[in-house]
């Protein structure tokens, strides 16, 4: 049975930073591209970046300069370091899992397995 399973969301002050994690059991970690995505009420789900088992990365637009992601291939865990959060980043997160096959990173339909988010809060 494949899981992932989110960690590190909370209400945080707008300038604050939290690290969310996502971990994958059931499935051999480095054999999938992991993504994170957010998404707001009312809003269609929003792509933030991902990463391959050999280290490519793929950011959003928005995510450039702020937020970072990474992963532990040892401990099946993906990371998602986010600074200087904004109000605007309060949304569900979610990590997901896809293959290394064709389709882009950035689109949701593209993944096969995705976990149940967090919620990051931001006041202002």
């Amino acid at each position: 049975q494949v899981q992932l399973v989110e960690s590190g969301g909370g209400l945080v002050q707008a300038g604050a930073s939290l690290r969310l994690s996502c971990t994958l059991s059931g499935r051999t970690f480095s054999n999938y591209v992991m993504g994170w995505f957010r998404q707001a009420p009312g809003k269609e789900r929003q792509f933030v970046a991902a990463i391959n088992s050999i280290d490519r990365i793929v950011y959003s637009d928005s995510a450039v300069g702020r937020i970072t992601i990474s992963r532990d291939n040892a401990k099946n865990t993906v990371y998602l370091q986010m600074n200087s959060l904004k109000p605007e980043d309060t949304a569900v997160y979610y990590c997901a899992a896809r293959s290394t096959g064709p389709g882009n990173w950035d689109t949701p339909p593209t993944y096969d397995f995705w976990g149940q988010g967090t919620q990051v809060t931001v006041s202002s």
